[in-house]
Parts: C-alpha cells; sequence; structure tokens
C-alpha cells in the first residue's frame, strides 16, 4: 500500500500540512503516518500532547484515510525521526509544514525543513499555512 508521511506541529503550518496530507493521501489511495516529533517543554502536559494527536488521527479517519499516528518519545531530531520512519514505511511522499518568514528569515530555510528537503529518500511537499 502506498504511504503518506505527515511532519505534524500543533501549529498553523501544521493544520495546512495536515489538510494537504489528507488531500494526497485521498489521491494516491495511500495510508498516512502522522509523525508528530514535538518535543514537550516545561509546563507542558503530555494528555493535552495526547488529545492533540487523538484528534488528528479522528480527522484522518474521518476523511476515510488509513492513519498511523507515531509520536517518537526522544532521542532523534524531529528532522532525523521524520526521516527514519519515512525510510522504514517505504514513503512516496513527505508533507511538511513551512512557517511564513520575513525577507531576511528566507534567506534560511529551518533547519529540519532543510534537512527534510535536502535528505529525503522521496519527493517533499512543503506547504504554508493561509
Amino acid at each position: 500500500m502506498p504511504t503518506v508521511v505527515l511532519g505534524y506541529v500543533p501549529k498553523p503550518e501544521g493544520e495546512a500540512a495536515l489538510a494537504a496530507s489528507i488531500s494526497e493521501a485521498r489521491l494516491r489511495q495511500a495510508d498516512l503516518v502522522v509523525v508528530n516529533a514535538h518535543r514537550a517543554h516545561r509546563g507542558d502536559t503530555e494528555s493535552s500532547g495526547t488529545s492533540e494527536l487523538d484528534d488528528v488521527r479522528a480527522r484522518v479517519e474521518a476523511a476515510g484515510v488509513v492513519v498511523d499516528v507515531r509520536h517518537p518519545e526522544a532521542g532523534l531530531e524531529a528532522s532525523e525521526d521524520l526521516l527514519a520512519i519515512a525510510e522504514e514505511v517505504g514513503a512516496e511522499l513527505i508533507v511538511i509544514g513551512l512557517r511564513r518568514r520575513t525577507p531576511v528569515g528566507k534567506l534560511i530555510l529551518g533547519s529540519n525543513a532543510q534537512r527534510i528537503l535536502l535528505d529525503a529518500h522521496c519527493p517533499v511537499l512543503a506547504v504554508k499555512s493561509d
């Protein structure tokens, strides 16, 4: 079965990437693997992250797409986690969200996004939020 991998973060760019990945999975008749490598910070509660991912799972399933939600706990950088999972499942597409940048900020792409774009073994769809 073809697989699309989504790098999800609970931010506007993550929501845009989620919508695009659902569309791509439906178009390709593919399963969707949602990877949330967002690291918890002091003061974050584990339950809020779990409920966000439960909501993501429900939204994908409601769209008629088979979904596997993964939340790597520790170890690698977010980009390394995403690339390793994409390689593991034989992804045919990776979808990531990019945040808008100032003209000066456009000279430097985020390090995780840059690593994914340069090192992915398959095409990468990078989307921006509205």
